[in-house]
């Protein structure tokens, strides 16, 4: 199922312009992909909430994709700021689905804007920050250099695909890597590594209190014990937790089908259908 590519839109933020596009008719759905992403790492759940009834805006970070790369700052905080700011211009509270950094940017959303937000669908999320030491950051932040990001990046896209890839993973990756090559981008996507912290998503957790589903990839990468983040997640939620099989931290486009069917199911809770 595909559907056609609608215009990009924008979002006035302090220090620059947000992108987002959005397709359909019904209750708000509004996608937000994780680092280093581009908004059409939702291009296979997108036609299938279309389909069902739902409004769908699906946006790229700052500093990411179509977004301006004039901003100061990144990171959850500053997300949580955008995607807020994004639901209020489209009038409607909204069911927000995060993936990776996106999920600690919309806990902050459902925290400090209840009414604004329908539920949460957390993909892969980082509410917390991870454990590390001084050299693995150290190491870390020396790889995401705005110098060889790119090809550094390039690298690395595979590995946070681990499992079954998607049909199109490698024209997906392309697109991702020539974003990443104009310099500014690559740029505000190292900014982005350098200044992102989960601390403020952490402590809002006993804030929330709108519906939550936890989906996790099995084989997610960025988790030592994926089962056991996503228990965490879901626990200090009260949430459900989906496990999904022969994925990495993207299931919404390496397992799409399984995704779909769990994200709808929620919805239909959500909104009482």
């Amino acid at each position: 199922m595909t559907t056609t590519t609608p215009a990009t839109r924008y979002i006035t933020r302090p220090d620059g312009r947000v992108a987002y596009d959005i397709r359909g008719a019904g209750p708000l759905v509004v996608l937000v992909p994780g680092m280093g992403e581009l908004r059409s790492s939702y291009r296979q759940l997108i036609p299938e909430l279309v389909a069902a009834g739902f409004t769908v805006a699906t946006t790229d970070l700052r500093g990411h994709g179509d977004s301006d790369t004039s901003f100061a700052s990144y990171g959850d905080v500053e997300t949580a700021g955008d995607v807020q700011a994004l639901i209020a211009e489209l009038g409607e509270s909204a069911v927000i689905v995060g993936n990776s950094l996106a999920a600690g940017a919309a806990v902050i959303v459902a925290a400090d804007h209840p009414a604004q937000v329908d539920g949460l669908v957390l993909v892969g999320p980082f509410v917390r920050n991870p454990p590390s030491n001084a050299f693995t950051r150290g190491m870390f932040r020396v790889m995401m250099a705005p110098l060889w990001i790119a090809p550094v990046w390039k690298a690395y896209m595979p590995t946070l695909y681990a499992g079954k890839k998607p049909a199109d993973f490698e024209e997906y990756r392309t697109t991702v890597i020539d974003s990443l090559k104009r310099k500014p981008y690559g740029k505000a996507f190292s900014l982005t590594t350098q200044q992102t912290t989960h601390d403020p998503a952490e402590a809002k957790l006993g804030a929330v209190t709108a519906p939550i589903l936890v989906i996790m990839g099995e084989k997610d990468p960025d988790f030592k014990d994926p089962a056991a983040e996503a228990r965490f997640v879901g626990e200090a939620l009260n949430g459900k937790v989906v496990m999904v099989p022969d994925a990495g931290h993207y299931p919404q486009a390496q397992q799409p089908e399984i995704t779909a069917a769990a994200v709808l199911d929620f919805l239909t809770a959500v909104h009482g259908a």
